[in-house]
């Protein structure tokens, strides 16, 4: 076999794998599956909750260098450890306060232009903003020609979620839906990806207008919390849509720039948007590039 049939049939295998990779994901029981990890991943007996723990670290490449707790035998469960807070030194801030900040330790998947309403999603894959934030409000029309960036946050990052900029909080949405994976495999191949997964719109003013960060939910995702009302999923999956709205002082949240937002169970997305002229983007950052929380995304104005 010479190198240009090799190379033929290789890239038919991996084709082929790809699209069965997918297509299995259509049958599995997607939320059943997530809800076993959930349950497993808050498993505390010692000798169970030590092996999964370790076995983690080892499949993932966790560096505990970065950990505010290094010691693995300080976790309850191996939930604690996905979510394990990082030293205060590890991810510093921009320090321009015109800097918008990643929210997250991840990979750029897709970063730009809302044109006519809708965002890249993968090469020759897109989806609308109407659909992303659940098609009931009006929301949407405040990032028509805005920016947006999409981040894939792998099994090995940190997974907990930060403020870009300094905010108050106008509308929480939970929006059911399916638990695809969102890696960079499934989000070529299934349409409008990030609109049909599970995910909880948190829609921010800010001093440079509105500010929406949604995160979307995926398969063996186990959980999605806020700091504001705790978790959110599983404890509404099931439900098709719940909104809450913070007016008045009883409800008012405020999170400054670099504050905790919320967290993730392993890994998963976040899609964040801002309205036309709010920002410009870092012209260096690509789809593929990583980014760490506090770095610089973009500059204001």
């Amino acid at each position: 076999m010479n190198a240009t049939q090799s190379s033929r049939d290789s890239r038919w295998v991996s084709r082929w794998g790809a699209r069965l990779f997918v297509g299995l994901q259509y049958l599995l029981p997607q939320h059943g599956l997530s809800l076993l990890m959930y349950r497993l991943a808050r498993v505390e007996a010692a000798p169970f909750k030590g092996w999964m723990i370790r076995a983690y670290v080892r499949l993932v490449g966790v560096d505990l260098g970065l950990a505010a707790e290094p010691d693995l035998a300080a976790y309850p469960h191996l939930a604690a450890f996905f979510t394990r807070a990082l030293r205060p030194d590890a991810r510093p801030l921009d320090p321009d306060p015109a800097a918008v900040l990643s929210p997250v330790d991840g990979t750029i998947s897709q970063i730009g232009t809302i044109v006519d309403g809708r965002i890249i999603q993968a090469k020759g894959q897109d989806y609308s903003v109407s659909d992303l934030l659940g098609g009931g409000t009006d929301a949407h029309h405040l990032f028509d020609g805005g920016r947006f960036a999409t981040i894939y946050l792998s099994p090995r990052d940190y997974h907990r979620i930060h403020m870009p900029l300094a905010g108050d909080l106008a509308e929480m949405t939970y929006l059911g839906g399916r638990l695809f994976s969102v890696n960079r495999m499934t989000a070529q191949r299934v349409p409008g990806l990030f609109a049909r997964n599970e995910r909880v719109l948190c829609l921010f003013g800010t001093d440079a207008g509105p500010m929406a960060l949604v995160l979307v939910g995926a398969i063996f995702v186990g959980g999605i919390e806020t700091v504001w009302e705790g978790e959110v999923a599983p404890t509404l999956s099931g439900l098709r849509c719940r909104r809450w709205h913070y007016t008045g002082k009883s409800r008012q949240v405020h999170l400054g720039r670099g504050e905790e937002l919320g967290r993730f169970n392993l890994g998963s997305t976040i899609v964040l948007l801002f309205p036309p002229g709010a920002l410009a983007w870092d012209p260096a950052l690509a789809p593929g590039q990583a980014v760490r929380l506090g770095q610089r995304l973009g500059t204001l104005g």
